[in-house]
């Protein structure tokens, strides 16, 4: 069996969607899944073992293109997909596979897929709260009604990352092999209301660096200031022992490195949800956002929220646009939670 999967378009959802990928493989074991996806999913696709090969959606978030989708959907005849599962909800989305004439086209309603999707799928958000049961649900050629009835528990996504590739990762961006490494996340996409104060990062980093480990801070070029402004924050003798990477590794170096680290600490974000898949012991800090429908899917992932429901907010009202509600998250609190992950490992002595 030939399968093409539309799949997400962000880094969160993208990982999540694994999940679905997973159930396929093991559903029709001898299936062949491909996944378009935009370019930049590969590196996380080249790392999920159930996923063939990616393909590239050739045009950019939020393009309507219908006759490149046209175009693009003819080329695919070829290959000869028996199946297609439609993940985003949005009209655009179902085009390729439909031009494609791919037989069975799976998917939830979404914008009124009426003839684009023919095995359509009406969406009880109640009966599933949780994104991830969503795109299981899916993957069951006898739809099911609720996520009380998919099988448990869930196949999580899980990357695939080898250990000398995080060896040899790390040499190359020059970390210390002496201090064992605690990842921070201190970026989000929607704006600093999602963000952990800066200041508090920065406490927490001096206390960790104290403990013995040394402090990489990820995210992309426009977290880069923030993380500069977590190392300002702390002493000076603390400095040297963490390193802003954010906007200096391509995606691929990010996931080697998240998975070098003994733990991660994480806004709610993409890389959160990354790390979650790479089962590094996760503290996950949540505002405004809910963790209700996108948590972390790790066994060793812990959330911390002060507040409940869903706060559409993007810059808060207090300095730099943080939340109160995540301002109110002590770093002692987060230190304690990820000193109860990692107590069962040895904690390194300060060198």
């Amino acid at each position: 069996m030939k399968i093409l999967v539309i799949g997400p378009s962000w880094v969160g959802d993208m990982m999540m969607s694994q999940s679905l990928y997973r159930t396929l493989k093991a559903e029709h074991p001898d299936a062949v899944i491909d996944v378009m996806a935009p370019a930049w999913c590969r590196p996380l696709l080249s790392r999920m073992p159930e996923v063939n090969q990616a393909l590239a959606t050739p045009l950019g978030h939020g393009a309507l293109g219908i006759g490149e989708r046209r175009r693009l959907g003819k080329m695919l005849r070829a290959s000869h997909y028996d199946r297609a599962y439609v993940l985003p909800n949005s009209f655009k989305s179902a085009l390729v596979p439909f031009f494609a004439g791919i037989k069975r086209r799976v998917g939830w309603r979404g914008e009124m897929r009426y003839g684009l999707l023919n095995d359509l799928r009406v969406l009880d958000k109640a009966a599933f709260p949780l994104m991830v049961e969503r795109y299981v649900a899916l993957g069951y050629d006898i739809p099911v009604a609720s996520a009380a009835q998919l099988p448990q528990p869930l196949l999580w996504p899980k990357l695939q990352v080898e250990e000398q590739e995080k060896i040899e990762t790390a040499a190359q961006f020059q970390l210390a092999a002496t201090r064992p490494i605690i990842g921070f996340c201190p970026g989000a996409e929607f704006g600093p209301a999602k963000r952990w104060p800066h200041y508090h990062y920065a406490t927490l980093a001096h206390q960790l660096i104290a403990d013995g480990f040394q402090i990489v801070l990820f995210g992309s070029a426009k977290d880069r200031q923030t993380g500069e402004e977590i190392i300002a924050a702390l002493p000076e003798e603390a400095r040297g022992h963490c390193r802003n990477l954010a906007g200096e590794t391509q995606l691929e170096q990010a996931v080697i490195l998240l998975a070098q680290c003994r733990a991660v600490v994480s806004n709610d974000s993409g890389l959160m949800h990354i790390a979650a898949a790479l089962d590094r012991p996760l503290v996950a800090l949540y505002g405004p956002s809910s963790p209700d429908f996108t948590p972390p899917l790790a066994r060793q992932a812990r959330i911390i929220r002060l507040i409940t429901g869903y706060h559409k907010v993007r810059k808060g009202d207090a300095e730099q646009g943080y939340h109160q509600s995540l301002i109110d998250i002590q770093p002692a609190r987060v230190h304690q939670t990820l000193s109860e992950l990692l107590a069962p490992q040895e904690v390194p002595c300060t060198s």
